[in-house]
């Protein structure tokens, strides 16, 4: 139990960093509001529940020694990264109220768009591939079903990035009305924006042994 609550904290505190998947659920809590921000976060889950599939198979082996598969791996998420950190800088500045009234205002995506962008920011990070590899051994105990145990633990951590990420959307929404006006509005478009190509550029610079 005392390995457990320590996975959980260890899990809390991750989930909790800055990432990637938190500058989206903030970003997506502000500009459209909770519903599609937790459909996005449901996204972020289940590519963190593919990744940590992954680490555990051959394919997880295979993109943590060979440096061509992970660099091919990195480039896309990187790319990915960029292209949202762009289309952010890019949106138009609309107050919440234009939004609402305006017939010019730009369509909003569907649940399931926000869902997919959630996915593969997560999917497409290489370097979540090597924290699941070298955290779960610290917590598996080899007298006992590895199977269980890893299922345990990889639903243990989805459901944190549910319950955490939900927390983050809930407090970015709560201050929305004044993150939507014009110079709010634009100053999160700018900010999440920045910070993604930054992520981008960050992942596109990193090495295996990071």
């Amino acid at each position: 139990m005392e390995q457990y609550l320590l996975y959980l904290l260890m899990a809390a505190l991750t989930v909790s960093s800055p990432g990637p998947g938190v500058i989206l659920t903030l970003s997506n809590a502000i500009r459209h509001g909770i519903k599609p921000a937790l459909t996005g976060v449901l996204g972020i889950s289940l590519g963190i529940f593919i990744i940590s599939i992954i680490s555990a198979s051959s394919l997880g082996v295979l993109l943590t020694t060979s440096s061509f598969a992970f660099s091919i791996l990195k480039f896309i998420g990187a790319g990915y990264l960029i292209y949202l950190g762009i289309k952010l800088l890019r949106a138009p500045v609309i107050s919440l109220e234009g939004a609402i009234n305006s017939k010019n205002a730009p369509k909003e995506k569907s649940y399931w768009q926000r869902f997919k962008e959630g996915f593969f920011v997560s999917l497409l990070n290489p370097k979540a591939i090597f924290f699941f590899m070298s955290l779960f051994p610290q917590f598996i105990n080899h007298q006992q079903s590895y199977l269980l145990q890893f299922t345990y633990l990889t639903l243990t951590f989805c459901f944190v990035i549910i319950a955490v990420h939900t927390i983050y959307a809930l407090g970015a929404n709560s201050i929305k009305s004044w993150l939507s006006s014009p110079g709010g509005s634009k100053m999160v478009n700018r900010t999440s924006g920045s910070v993604f190509v930054l992520f981008g550029l960050g992942l596109a610079t990193s090495s295996q042994r990071q």
